[in-house]
């Protein structure tokens, strides 16, 4: 007889492991918001920058309904997404609380070409659109209420009560 081996233990307890830190990490990152960077020149075969000065993706925000000179929160979802709901709901009571933000929810299945050149990779995803035109902040996931109140108070600090 060959003594046991302790492969099969090992090659388990690595693979829990590494399922255990990718679902830690991945709850510490969802639905976080993140600050947008802006890319100055587009990327080849991009079609969201317009003429010199206008921000990255004016023409594909402006064709998905995003009107100029209003905070818009537009989510990107999924008829499937069961978070797709619970980030409606979220966004639904933020726009309610604050004056002079919109919200626009955007069909990935109907809007592919929109959602690969705003690189929405998963649904939900929402971006935070400032009233120039840019896409301030994202978040891929439920975001959290207060987190998004905190990023849309300077955004509409200007807004009429």
């Amino acid at each position: 007889m060959h003594p046991p081996s302790l492969t099969g233990a090992l090659v388990l307890v690595a693979v829990l492991a590494a399922a255990g830190a990718f679902g830690w990490w991945r709850r510490r990152h969802d639905g976080r918001l993140r600050a947008v960077r802006e890319r100055t020149p587009a990327a080849p075969g991009r079609t969201g920058s317009g003429a010199a000065g206008d921000p990255p993706h004016r023409a594909t925000l402006a064709a998905l309904g995003v009107r100029p000179g209003v905070v818009t929160l537009v989510q990107f979802s999924a008829p499937v997404c069961a978070p797709c709901r619970a980030t409606r709901r979220v966004l639904d009571e933020v726009t309610g609380r604050l004056d002079g933000v919109a919200l626009l929810e955007v069909g990935v299945d109907e809007h592919l070409d929109a959602a690969r050149d705003l690189d929405v990779w998963r649904t939900p995803t929402v971006l935070v659109v400032d009233a120039a035109g840019r896409v301030v902040r994202r978040a891929a996931g439920v975001p959290d209420r207060a987190e998004l109140l905190a990023a849309l108070a300077p955004l509409t600090a200007g807004a009429a009560r």
